[in-house]
């Protein structure tokens, strides 16, 4: 909105010109949110406790049995945030932005659902894995549909593999719509896996942000993506203002989440943040580069899958104490507090060897 007035008022009062500036427009896109997130913050916790209490999985660590009723849905403030935030500043003729726009919030919708299952059943166990995984996929699907006939990646069907010079494996459209499936969908669920303890997932969310957000506005500046050596990707630029106003809206939520949580993030923010940070990946063509910053997730899911499978052909063993990864450590004897900021330290250096990405080749 304030974009295109800024283009209608910049003939008649030049300063208005700083508003089209993409870099001025991501950092009041983060200011944005994060006030948004702080001010509803107090009236929607209110609201949530009344409504949204959260009933903690019965065959979680026994130290986290004094959460149950913690109100959820905490999500809903980062969408928030994030949605207005981008209306205001975003550029609306942008198609890049609607389709991270439109993931984070068809996510946020299946998450929604799934929460609103929990708590009217007062059990953990929301909606059944087959029914979720099969809304994802159509989601999903339908959003690589509209990738690929806009013709956003046209040109730049190719795997990017990071610290390489010229190295690429061709994808085509098939192989386009795989990736994208898996890296959509799949950061999803890792993102959703990560969501355990007090603060844990939305700082490795706002530094992933961050990291593609950088990639983004080299993506879509001709000139730096030629000095780069990324893919030049006309449109791209916009996705910064997305990323700053999640980083904003993440700090918001951290302020009441941070430990002990006044509010549980939910489904609702966790698959709706995975995914929007997968299709960022993908329109950037960063699908690799992705899953390095992205670290904590990946090892989050992997271990379920570990531990899962491993149980099952050995009719019982485990490998880890408890699976997702966190819930190991804390067995292990790692304090909750202990286990966030340190998984937030391994974040920051992924996320950092990621961006060196852009220069070592």
């Amino acid at each position: 909105m304030i974009y295109w007035l800024a283009q209608q008022l910049t003939p008649v009062v030049g300063g208005f010109n700083v508003f089209t500036y993409v870099t001025v427009r991501a950092v009041l896109a983060a200011i944005t949110a994060f006030t948004i997130g702080v001010l509803v913050g107090p009236a929607f916790i209110r609201w949530a406790q009344k409504k949204a209490a959260q009933p903690v999985r019965d065959d979680g660590p026994q130290t986290h049995k004094h959460k149950n009723n913690t109100p959820t849905l905490g999500g809903l403030l980062v969408i928030g945030g994030v949605l207005a935030s981008c209306l205001l500043w975003g550029d609306w003729r942008n198609a890049h932005l609607w389709l991270a726009l439109v993931t984070l919030a068809g996510f946020g919708c299946i998450g929604f659902w799934d929460d609103m299952r929990k708590i009217r059943h007062n059990n953990s166990r929301g909606l059944s894995a087959k029914t979720k995984l099969l809304l994802q996929s159509l989601l999903a699907l339908a959003l690589l549909a509209a990738i690929i006939g806009g013709g956003l990646v046209k040109g730049n069907e190719d795997l990017i593999i990071p610290y390489t010079k010229d190295l690429v494996l061709p994808l085509g459209v098939i192989g386009i719509f795989v990736i994208g499936y898996l890296c959509i969908v799949g950061s999803s669920n890792a993102v959703n896996l990560t969501d355990g303890l007090d603060g844990l997932v939305i700082m490795p969310v706002m530094l992933a942000a961050g990291g593609l957000g950088v990639y983004a506005y080299a993506s879509g500046h001709s000139v730096f993506a030629d000095y780069l050596g990324v893919p030049h990707l006309p449109g791209t630029h916009e996705l910064v203002i997305f990323c700053a106003a999640l980083i904003g809206a993440g700090l918001a939520f951290l302020w009441f989440n941070a430990h002990p949580a006044a509010i549980f993030m939910g489904d609702v923010g966790s698959l709706g943040l995975g995914a929007a940070l997968g299709i960022v990946a993908v329109l950037v063509r960063q699908e690799v580069i992705y899953v390095l910053m992205g670290g904590i997730f990946v090892a989050e899911a992997v271990s379920v899958i570990m531990q899962v499978s491993f149980f099952k052909y050995t009719g019982g063993r485990r490998i880890f104490r408890m699976a997702p990864l966190h819930h190991h450590f804390e067995l292990k004897g790692w304090k909750e507090n202990q286990v966030v900021v340190r998984f937030w330290i391994i974040s920051l250096l992924l996320v950092v060897i990621g961006l060196a990405g852009l220069k070592i080749r």
